[in-house]
């Protein structure tokens, strides 16, 4: 058996940003279903959407639209209870109007639910309480959706709150703890809601002024396209989280908000330019890479992982060119013919993009589309220029080139993930060279080595963890559930979390083995198996068979 040698850990400003990133994605990642519930209302509902008084298609349901979309004549309609607000009409004068669900939505809800995240992922339930009295604050000090102050002052007020904690850690009187913990949280949340509205809300708009203009310039003089030279290069590296969900995010929505749908949403999501560069890999590759790359198309275009794709683009560094020139094509038809999305597309899969444009109608769609055929044109065709003038050196060096440029994605993340893995996999399976050893080996102490502390303990909880919880880690509990349930068991849940969620109760936890240390010690008593991919690990199978015995044995 061949090993390969440890990936020297990456450091420095990258890694800074990629840390950054990460909590930024940490916010909204978990908020997603939100967002999209907020689309699909706006979509349906506002007076342009499919039941709107406006309706493309004269599906015009009436009063409902006018009821859930806002501004119809409560004194018409006569719904009661409904919340209602002053509203301006055509003739200058003022009526009132309901209020709805889309701009309620936009203002309170999604600013909220990110501060409250945010706080959480700093300092818990604790954090994510004052966090968002904290974020409030902010919000009604504004007149703008406030996404960017929930991101900064909501970490911010749970960080305070957790250097206020350490004040009086073990000096609070036996009795008076839940007092104490009470007051305390509700008196900083309230002046830090006070400091919201009258100092940070003017500063947030500010800033949201500043990177508006900025977009606004781009928009105006036709640039937009340029900024595919900064984010095609920055996700290959994992730096786009910062961009995308730290800027093109609030202000993708800010701008939906105003028109229906927003073309920042698709700079970074279109999964044209890495379609592109697999299927030039498929017809001009060589070797390891040319053989996975037929099967990442599928892990990147219809499920929206595209991380699948960065070993191809660091194989040869060359083709980042051509990821530029396919993003900058899909952005410029965006930019010429009016394509948006109305809400976030996450993951960047061609499935999540459709059901995004949808809003913008028919022809929103098809021009959504038309960019992602042309990024994955022009992707392919510069991509196979390059693979083609290097395609006899390539076979020549063909061998542990592809399974580098795999290491230096894992490197570049931080992390090892189930996408990398399964092509990791792939790609030793062609080469015949032999597998990868890993902390698979845990998973031997963990079910035989632990001096039978294994067979005395009931597998009925198995929990897969990953950063998130949310992408990778669910992936892995789907194919352990399945296995499961083909084994006939039954009475053993499998689930997945973020690591930081984790609460001890597990009896086993799976995870990928640069996270095995972290979840330990977040779960110390559970029992700990680490794999190399969450997709097709062998060590499933023996998990399998001891819950099989263990249930046998009963």
């Amino acid at each position: 058996m061949t090993t390969t040698s440890p990936t020297k850990k990456p450091g420095g400003a990258r890694i800074a940003v990629q840390r950054f990133g990460t909590f930024l994605s940490g916010m909204i990642m978990p908020n997603i279903a939100a967002f999209i519930a907020w689309g699909f209302i706006t979509m349906l509902f506002i007076p342009a959407g499919f039941f709107g008084a406006k309706s493309p298609f004269g599906w015009h349901w009436a009063p409902v639209a006018e009821i859930i979309g806002g501004g119809g004549d409560a004194a018409t309609i006569g719904w009661p209870g409904a919340a209602t607000a002053l509203t301006a009409n055509a003739d200058g004068g003022t009526y009132q109007g309901y209020v709805g669900l889309v701009s309620v939505m936009i203002t309170y809800l999604l600013p909220l639910l990110i501060a409250n995240t945010g706080g959480r992922i700093v300092y818990g339930a604790r954090g994510g309480v004052v966090a968002t009295i904290a974020v409030m604050g902010v919000i009604v000090g504004t007149n703008i959706p406030m996404f960017l102050g929930a991101m900064i002052m909501g970490p911010l007020a749970a960080w305070i709150t957790k250097q206020m904690d350490k004040l009086w850690d073990g000096k609070i009187r036996p009795g008076f703890e839940m007092l104490v913990n009470n007051f305390s949280a509700g008196i900083l949340g309230m002046i830090l809601a006070i400091v919201g509205f009258f100092a940070f809300g003017p500063v947030f708009l500010g800033i949201s002024a500043v990177l508006g203009s900025i977009v606004g310039f781009l928009v105006q003089f036709n640039l937009l396209p340029v900024l595919s030279i900064i984010v095609e290069p920055a996700k290959v590296l994992f730096l786009n989280n910062a961009i995308n969900h730290g800027v093109f995010t609030p202000l993708g929505i800010e701008q939906a908000a105003n028109t229906g749908k927003s073309i920042l949403f698709l700079i970074e999501a279109n999964p044209g330019p890495g379609l592109g560069l697999l299927l030039a890999f498929t017809f001009f590759g060589v070797g390891a890479a040319k053989a996975s790359a037929p099967g990442a198309i599928v892990i990147q275009f219809l499920g929206g992982i595209h991380e699948i794709y960065f070993p191809y683009a660091l194989a040869k560094p060359m083709t980042i060119l051509a990821l530029i020139a396919g993003g900058a094509s899909g952005v410029a038809v965006n930019m010429i013919f009016g394509g948006g999305l109305v809400f976030p597309a996450a993951p960047g899969s061609i499935i999540a993009v459709t059901a995004a444009a949808a809003g913008g109608g028919v022809a929103n769609v098809l021009v959504v589309y038309l960019s992602v055929i042309v990024a994955a044109v022009v992707t392919f065709l510069v991509s196979g220029v390059i693979l083609r003038a290097s395609r006899k050196r390539d076979q020549e060096a063909e061998g542990d080139s592809f399974a580098a440029a795999i290491d230096q994605t894992a490197a570049n993340k931080g992390k090892e993930s189930s996408a990398l893995g399964a092509l990791r996999t792939r790609a030793a399976g062609t080469t015949g060279s032999g597998t990868t050893e890993s902390a698979d080996h845990d998973v031997d102490a963990a079910l035989g080595g632990l001096g039978g502390g294994v067979a005395t303990k009931q597998l009925n909880n198995i929990v897969f963890a990953c950063d998130a919880g949310m992408g990778s880690s669910a992936m892995g509990a789907s194919v352990l559930r399945n296995k499961i349930k083909k084994a006939g068991i039954e009475g053993v849940t499998v689930t997945n979390q973020a690591i930081a969620n984790l609460d001890g109760s597990a009896d086993l936890v799976i995870t990928q083995n640069q996270l095995t240390d972290r979840a330990k010690a977040q779960s110390p008593d559970s029992l700990h198996v680490s794999v190399d991919n969450f997709m097709n690990s062998p060590r499933y199978d023996e998990v399998v068979e001891m819950v099989r015995s263990q249930h046998e044995s009963k």
